[in-house]
């Protein structure tokens, strides 16, 4: 296409201005209304749902944490132990599976989830006969140094 005169050229926003559109548009082709034909309307209606799936992709993931925890409470329920007494037991073992992982395990397979729980049992155990001690010297601040030594 030729222009003669600048201002034509400066006026025609050219083949680059339909594609923005249409891409927009695409975006607001499932809006009822003129939010899914007049660019405008459209504009501020894609900006929108975009803030919109923004704020749940957040709010998911903190439901997904919800639910894997409840999942692990019940499941500990069940072996007769709390859920803070197996996390914290469990990072004291260095066992590094996330409440995710455990979830899955809780409810695929529950005889690993069940290892676990005994782990975890047996180091509250371990963890409470050594802050007693052998009654020899008095009891005192127990940590994983003191058990290494």
């Amino acid at each position: 296409m030729v222009f003669l005169t600048l201002s034509c050229w400066i006026r025609n926003r050219g083949p680059d201005r339909y594609w923005k559109v249409q891409e927009l548009l695409k975006h607001a082709r499932h809006f009822r209304g003129r939010k899914n034909r007049c660019y405008s309307l459209a504009v501020r209606a894609v900006r929108r749902a975009f803030v919109y799936a923004s704020k749940a992709r957040k709010a998911k993931r903190r439901s997904m944490r919800t639910l894997w925890i409840s999942r692990v409470a019940a499941a500990c329920r069940e072996h007769g132990i709390k859920y803070p007494v197996l996390m914290y037991n469990l990072v004291q073992c260095s066992v590094q599976l996330n409440r995710r992982v455990l979830s899955d395990l809780a409810v695929t397979e529950p005889r690993t989830f069940q290892a676990l729980v005994a782990l975890a049992r047996a180091r509250q155990q371990e963890g409470l006969r050594a802050a007693l001690g052998d009654g020899k010297e008095p009891p005192g601040v127990f940590s994983r140094i003191t058990q290494l030594q």
